[in-house]
Protein backbone atom coordinates (compact mmCIF):
# COMPACT_ATOMS: atom_id res chain seq x y z
CA UNK A 1 0.00 0.00 0.00
CA UNK A 2 1.49 3.31 -1.04
CA UNK A 3 0.53 6.63 0.50
CA UNK A 4 -3.01 7.67 -0.29
CA UNK A 5 -4.05 11.15 -1.33
CA UNK A 6 -6.33 12.46 1.42
CA UNK A 7 -9.00 15.18 1.53
CA UNK A 8 -10.49 17.22 4.36
CA UNK A 9 -13.16 19.89 4.03
CA UNK A 10 -10.52 22.40 2.92
CA UNK A 11 -7.19 20.61 2.44
CA UNK A 12 -6.01 18.26 -0.29
CA UNK A 13 -3.14 16.18 1.12
CA UNK A 14 -0.80 14.79 -1.52
CA UNK A 15 2.11 12.41 -0.84
CA UNK A 16 5.40 14.30 -0.83
CA UNK A 17 7.44 14.05 -4.02
CA UNK A 18 10.50 15.63 -5.59
CA UNK A 19 8.26 18.20 -7.28
CA UNK A 20 7.53 19.72 -3.84
CA UNK A 21 11.13 20.62 -2.93
CA UNK A 22 10.74 24.36 -3.65
CA UNK A 23 7.69 24.46 -1.36
CA UNK A 24 9.74 22.87 1.43
CA UNK A 25 12.50 25.45 0.90
CA UNK A 26 9.98 28.26 1.30
CA UNK A 27 8.55 26.71 4.46
CA UNK A 28 11.78 25.75 6.22
CA UNK A 29 13.65 28.98 5.44
CA UNK A 30 11.32 30.98 7.72
CA UNK A 31 13.00 31.33 11.15
CA UNK A 32 9.64 31.77 12.87
CA UNK A 33 8.30 28.51 11.41
CA UNK A 34 11.47 26.76 12.60
CA UNK A 35 11.64 28.52 15.98
CA UNK A 36 10.83 25.47 18.12
CA UNK A 37 12.56 22.99 15.81
CA UNK A 38 16.01 24.19 14.81
CA UNK A 39 15.87 27.69 16.29
CA UNK A 40 16.43 29.39 12.92
CA UNK A 41 15.59 29.03 9.24
CA UNK A 42 17.27 26.31 7.21
CA UNK A 43 19.50 26.81 4.18
CA UNK A 44 18.61 25.32 0.82
CA UNK A 45 21.28 22.63 1.30
CA UNK A 46 19.77 21.69 4.67
CA UNK A 47 16.28 21.47 3.16
CA UNK A 48 17.54 19.32 0.28
CA UNK A 49 19.06 16.90 2.79
CA UNK A 50 15.86 16.91 4.87
CA UNK A 51 13.82 16.30 1.70
CA UNK A 52 15.62 13.02 1.08
CA UNK A 53 15.01 11.92 4.65
CA UNK A 54 11.35 12.91 4.40
CA UNK A 55 10.87 10.81 1.28
CA UNK A 56 12.52 7.88 3.06
CA UNK A 57 9.95 7.92 5.89
CA UNK A 58 7.42 6.45 3.44
CA UNK A 59 9.55 3.32 2.87
CA UNK A 60 9.57 1.18 6.05
CA UNK A 61 5.81 1.08 6.81
CA UNK A 62 3.23 1.10 4.04
CA UNK A 63 0.91 4.10 4.04
CA UNK A 64 3.07 6.35 6.22
CA UNK A 65 5.13 9.37 5.17
CA UNK A 66 4.80 13.09 4.46
CA UNK A 67 1.89 14.85 2.77
CA UNK A 68 1.91 18.35 1.31
CA UNK A 69 -1.31 20.28 1.85
CA UNK A 70 -3.07 22.55 -0.61
CA UNK A 71 -6.13 24.75 -0.14
CA UNK A 72 -7.58 25.73 -3.53
CA UNK A 73 -4.21 24.92 -5.17
CA UNK A 74 -2.27 27.07 -2.70
CA UNK A 75 0.43 25.31 -0.68
CA UNK A 76 -0.16 25.71 3.06
CA UNK A 77 2.29 23.25 4.66
CA UNK A 78 2.94 19.58 5.29
CA UNK A 79 1.74 16.82 7.62
CA UNK A 80 3.60 13.70 8.68
CA UNK A 81 2.90 10.19 9.92
CA UNK A 82 6.29 8.75 10.81
CA UNK A 83 6.96 5.23 12.06
CA UNK A 84 7.65 5.27 15.81
CA UNK A 85 11.35 4.70 16.35
CA UNK A 86 12.24 6.07 12.89
CA UNK A 87 16.00 6.61 12.72
CA UNK A 88 16.61 4.27 15.66
CA UNK A 89 17.48 0.58 15.70
CA UNK A 90 13.94 -0.73 16.13
CA UNK A 91 10.60 0.51 14.80
CA UNK A 92 7.64 0.29 17.18
CA UNK A 93 5.03 -1.28 14.95
CA UNK A 94 1.47 -0.04 15.35
CA UNK A 95 2.57 3.40 16.58
CA UNK A 96 3.07 6.54 14.51
CA UNK A 97 4.35 10.01 15.23
CA UNK A 98 2.24 12.89 13.97
CA UNK A 99 3.91 16.07 12.75
CA UNK A 100 2.95 19.21 10.84
CA UNK A 101 4.44 22.48 9.68
CA UNK A 102 2.56 25.39 8.07
CA UNK A 103 3.57 28.58 6.33
CA UNK A 104 3.19 31.46 8.74
CA UNK A 105 0.54 33.21 6.59
CA UNK A 106 -1.72 30.20 7.17
CA UNK A 107 -1.42 30.12 10.95
CA UNK A 108 -4.56 30.78 12.98
CA UNK A 109 -6.98 29.42 10.37
CA UNK A 110 -7.47 25.98 11.92
CA UNK A 111 -5.67 24.25 9.05
CA UNK A 112 -3.02 22.56 11.21
CA UNK A 113 -5.75 20.98 13.36
CA UNK A 114 -7.88 20.02 10.36
CA UNK A 115 -4.96 18.23 8.71
CA UNK A 116 -3.88 16.64 11.99
CA UNK A 117 -7.37 15.24 12.59
CA UNK A 118 -7.27 13.67 9.13
CA UNK A 119 -3.87 12.14 9.89
CA UNK A 120 -5.28 10.63 13.10
CA UNK A 121 -8.35 9.30 11.26
CA UNK A 122 -6.17 7.87 8.50
CA UNK A 123 -3.87 6.21 11.06
CA UNK A 124 -6.67 4.34 12.79
CA UNK A 125 -9.32 3.83 10.13
CA UNK A 126 -7.18 3.21 7.04
CA UNK A 127 -3.84 1.99 8.40
CA UNK A 128 -5.01 0.00 11.44
CA UNK A 129 -2.55 1.68 13.81
CA UNK A 130 -2.83 1.30 17.60
CA UNK A 131 -1.48 4.67 18.80
CA UNK A 132 -0.69 8.14 17.44
CA UNK A 133 1.62 10.46 19.36
CA UNK A 134 3.21 13.86 18.84
CA UNK A 135 6.10 15.73 20.47
CA UNK A 136 6.88 19.42 20.85
CA UNK A 137 8.61 21.84 23.17
CA UNK A 138 6.59 22.70 26.28
CA UNK A 139 6.64 26.39 25.29
CA UNK A 140 5.19 25.72 21.82
CA UNK A 141 1.61 26.58 22.73
CA UNK A 142 0.33 26.61 19.12
CA UNK A 143 1.51 23.07 18.49
CA UNK A 144 0.12 21.83 21.79
CA UNK A 145 -3.26 23.37 20.90
CA UNK A 146 -3.16 21.56 17.55
CA UNK A 147 -2.43 18.26 19.27
CA UNK A 148 -5.35 18.74 21.64
CA UNK A 149 -7.66 19.77 18.82
CA UNK A 150 -6.74 16.57 16.97
CA UNK A 151 -7.82 14.54 20.03
CA UNK A 152 -4.39 13.81 21.49
CA UNK A 153 -3.99 14.11 25.26
CA UNK A 154 -1.00 15.13 27.35
CA UNK A 155 1.12 12.11 28.36
CA UNK A 156 4.37 13.44 29.82
CA UNK A 157 7.05 16.12 30.01
CA UNK A 158 10.63 15.09 29.32
CA UNK A 159 14.05 16.75 29.07
CA UNK A 160 16.93 16.32 26.63
CA UNK A 161 20.43 17.06 27.88
CA UNK A 162 21.81 18.43 24.61
CA UNK A 163 18.93 20.83 23.85
CA UNK A 164 19.99 24.48 24.00
CA UNK A 165 17.02 26.11 22.21
CA UNK A 166 15.17 28.94 23.92
CA UNK A 167 12.61 27.39 26.27
CA UNK A 168 14.33 24.01 26.41
CA UNK A 169 14.80 24.39 30.17
CA UNK A 170 11.03 23.73 30.42
CA UNK A 171 11.41 20.47 28.49
CA UNK A 172 9.32 18.88 25.80
CA UNK A 173 5.94 17.20 25.89
CA UNK A 174 4.34 14.12 24.44
CA UNK A 175 0.65 13.94 23.53
CA UNK A 176 -1.05 10.75 22.32
CA UNK A 177 -4.29 8.99 21.48
CA UNK A 178 -4.99 5.26 21.17
CA UNK A 179 -7.32 3.61 18.72
CA UNK A 180 -9.74 2.73 21.55
CA UNK A 181 -9.83 6.36 22.71
CA UNK A 182 -10.40 7.59 19.16
CA UNK A 183 -13.17 5.06 18.49
CA UNK A 184 -14.87 6.03 21.74
CA UNK A 185 -14.89 9.69 20.72
CA UNK A 186 -16.20 8.77 17.26
CA UNK A 187 -18.98 6.70 18.79
CA UNK A 188 -19.94 9.60 21.08
CA UNK A 189 -19.90 12.01 18.15
CA UNK A 190 -21.60 9.88 15.53
CA UNK A 191 -23.64 7.54 17.65
CA UNK A 192 -21.94 4.56 15.99
CA UNK A 193 -18.55 2.92 16.21
CA UNK A 194 -16.54 3.36 12.99
CA UNK A 195 -15.82 0.21 11.00
CA UNK A 196 -12.11 -0.42 10.84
Amino acid sequence: MSQATLQTDRIRLIPLGDEHLELEVELDSDPEVMRYLSGDGRTRAQVEKAHGLRLATAEPVAGLGFWVGFVEDEFVGWWLLQPAGWGEETLLLGQVELGYRLLRRHWGKGLASEGAREMVRHSFQDLDMDRVFALTMTVNERSRATMSSAGLQYVRTFYEDDDDRDGSDLGAVEYAITRDQWESVQADTDGVTPSV
